[in-house]
């Protein structure tokens, strides 16, 4: 998202804050250790919990006490850096900021990018100016809370443009990231907080009966990188593993089909390269409605076990049929030029904030 506002004008200064720094230190440890402990633990409560507070119609009282507990503690960063306007990128830092404008600062313009391809009922307040989103279901959810529609920006999920199209042909682009270019690659993907069944995935395509090469991406992820490469050395298949990258794109290019979560910025990166999708074990809550909807829309395969893994590969690699069908139905979810159009909605509203003095846009992360 900075990439694009500063493509589109190079003299605005972008900051980024992460925002349960400014929460209470135990709710934010709750946060950060209770979601991957539950999800790792007891997956079905934390299912019922999200869906327990989407049907919800009201902020619970302990969600707004964090709210209004957080927006005071930013205040002294917000009255001292003098934002002209504010991106959350999850609903956390868009609740702390619709208090914020709502105790201190009722013309700060506030802008929420909803990064999955559902809206839960947490990211939705009165006072947040502009909402971008992925989808004509999401703007419709949004509407039926009372959102108005000139509030709503269709989008799709902002990513880096160069997903949306390869710089060198296949061959090249393998030759270039040492990858083999006689055998189909399989991408792997996920799990970079450990969670993600990476060496089921690697087992899943040994039993794929036709020849294949995969690539594996574990992150910033050290111990799940040596776990990985350990067990890539007992695969009869070649198999590459790469902790960090900052090309994600070129190897989306260089690859056949892609096996990964469901989460919304890696879904909406491999729609927008046109690699084909299957998705595998999504966490409760947002990537399970991800998987749903994808699934639903016929973009993506879900793979639910090993053996499932192991039929939508070898689907996938053997029937161009299927390839196509993906393909086609993918297209009206790739928006390879969202964050451009995000931009684009900033700056008009930066461009109506002229009473405020004009420094530059200030992003709020998780």
């Amino acid at each position: 998202m900075r990439d694009a506002l500063v493509a589109r004008d190079p003299a605005i200064e972008t900051q980024t804050v992460d925002s349960y720094r400014y929460a209470a230190s135990i709710f934010a440890k709750v946060v950060a250790d209770g979601y991957i402990g539950m999800v790792k633990t007891v997956p079905q409560a934390y299912r019922i919990l999200y869906d327990r507070v989407e049907r919800a119609k009201h902020v619970p009282a302990a969600r707004r006490f964090v709210n209004r507990y957080t927006a005071a503690n930013l205040r002294r960063l917000v009255e001292e850096r003098k934002p002209d306007l504010v991106v959350c990128t999850h609903a956390f830092p868009c609740g702390v900021m619709s208090e914020y404008k709502r105790q201190f600062d009722p013309v700060l313009p506030v802008v929420g990018i909803v990064t999955d391809f559902v809206v839960h009922p947490f990211w939705i307040y009165g006072n947040i100016d502009v909402y971008a989103v992925a989808t004509p279901e999401m703007r419709a959810m949004l509407a039926s809370r009372g959102v108005a529609p000139e509030r709503v920006l269709l989008s799709g999920i902002p990513i880096d443009t160069r997903f949306g199209r390869s710089r060198l042909p296949v061959d090249a682009l393998r030759a270039e990231l040492d990858l083999p270019r006689d055998k189909p690659i399989v991408l792997i993907m996920g799990g970079g907080v450990g969670i993600g069944p990476l060496e089921g995935m690697m087992r899943a395509l040994g039993g794929v009966d036709v020849p294949l090469a995969a690539a594996v991406i574990v992150g910033r992820n050290s111990a799940l990188e040596r776990r990985v490469t350990a067990a890539a050395e007992r695969t009869a298949y070649p198999l590459r593993v790469f902790g960090f990258v900052n090309n994600v794109f070129d190897y989306m290019h260089a690859s056949d089909v892609l096996l990964t979560k469901s989460g919304g910025l890696t879904s909406s990166e491999a729609l927008a390269a046109r690699v084909p999708l299957i998705l595998v074990k999504p966490l409760p809550g947002p990537e399970e409605r991800n998987t749903r909807y994808l699934v639903t829309r016929g973009a993506a395969l879900r793979a639910r076990d090993e053996a499932e893994m192991t039929a939508a590969v070898r689907d996938v690699l053997t029937s161009r049929e299927r390839r196509t069908s993906l393909t086609q139905n993918a297209t009206p979810l790739r928006h390879p030029e969202a964050a451009i159009h995000v931009a684009d909605r900033i700056l008009e509203l930066l461009e109506t904030a002229t009473q405020r003095p004009t420094t530059g846009t200030w992003a709020v992360s998780p």
